[in-house]
């Protein structure tokens, strides 16, 4: 009788193997990208907002004023301390505007419990500030909505709230 060989020796055996863990390691990868780039935003009424989409977005370029709109970010967002953001807003030439209200909107992308918004204060011609707190560490989504009599324009801007 001859001894039996272990199934380690066997290439197909450990070629098996590593396709099962190249998947698992793909696999995970692919996880971690999603959890950490997918901002996960999804408006509640997805399908009215598309019905008119393609002309409300022929409407809106029409009316576009061609403000320059710049968000500044403390140099460290912390979790639960108070940082400033501010904005400012001005027309194609540098001129300051001064819409009729200026709205800081904070999404977390993993959890919607999560969003809040803050009116900015004006600070100045065209300048507004607002104090935000994170309460959680991670990813948020910031919008900060300009609006100007029934028109409404955004500027997106993305942070990390906790992370160095």
């Amino acid at each position: 009788m001859s001894d039996k060989q272990s199934a380690w020796r066997s290439p197909w055996v450990i070629a098996w193997v590593g396709i099962l863990v190249a998947f698992v390691l793909v696999s995970g990868f692919r996880i971690y990208l999603a959890v950490q780039t997918n901002p996960g935003l999804v408006d509640e009424n997805y399908y009215e907002r598309g019905q008119e989409y393609e002309q409300n977005r022929l409407k809106r370029l029409a009316r576009d004023p061609g403000w320059k709109m710049k968000l500044s970010e403390p140099p460290k967002i912390d979790i639960g301390k108070p940082g400033r953001f501010d904005f400012q807003v001005t027309d194609a030439t540098g001129a300051p505007i001064t819409p009729d209200s200026v709205t800081f909107y904070a999404y977390r992308p993993s959890d919607a419990k999560e969003d809040f918004s803050l009116p900015m204060e004006v600070v100045g011609p065209g300048r507004y500030s607002a104090e935000v707190s994170f309460p959680l560490l991670g990813a948020w989504d910031i919008l900060i909505s300009v609006k100007n009599g029934e028109d409404e324009y955004n500027h997106p801007h993305w942070i990390s709230a906790g992370v160095n």
